[in-house]
């Protein structure tokens, strides 16, 4: 049941501050489609070196960082479709990925260009000397799923303006 506050709020209010923002941070979760549950196993497992949790024929959930990821097989929902001008790259819209630390990332960075990583964006530092100042990188799964992996300097540029 609702309670009375939240039933007496309109869209027009604005909540309290956000959850995230006043309780421990939590995993996230997020399911996504793929094309093959084998070919998302080699390339979040074998790959990224997630962990592979639960699974049944048609799904898997990975340990990413931390946070459960979950591979569905949607072949007919895979893929970018779009993007947006972000510091002079094309972002995929849709896209999910993880706040890494930055020796996490350029380790990250260093074993996906050794593995011949076609990258979407290239490993940079976007925003350089602005605030939110972080490194970053783009790429694709191999269902087309776009994945973002950036690190701060300091966490407390994560949403700096």
């Amino acid at each position: 049941m609702l309670s009375r506050r939240l039933m007496k709020r309109t869209f027009l209010q604005p909540l309290e501050a956000p959850v995230a923002m006043t309780t421990p941070l939590l995993p996230f979760h997020i399911a996504f489609p793929v094309h093959s549950i084998e070919a998302a196993r080699a390339f979040y497992g074998d790959l990224l070196g997630c962990p592979e949790g639960r699974s049944a024929p048609d799904w898997v959930d990975f340990n990413l960082y931390g946070h459960q990821i979950v591979a569905h097989l949607a072949p007919g929902e895979t893929g970018v479709s779009s993007t947006n001008a972000v510091d002079g790259h094309g972002v995929p819209i849709r896209h999910f990925g993880a706040l890494l630390t930055m020796p996490q990332w350029t380790a990250l960075a260093e074993k996906l260009k050794a593995a011949g990583m076609q990258f979407v964006i290239e490993p940079y530092i976007r925003f350089k000397g602005e605030p939110g100042e972080q490194a970053t990188m783009f790429f694709l799964d191999p269902s087309g799923n776009a994945l973002e992996f950036k690190s701060f300097a300091s966490l407390d540029m994560l949403f700096a303006k």
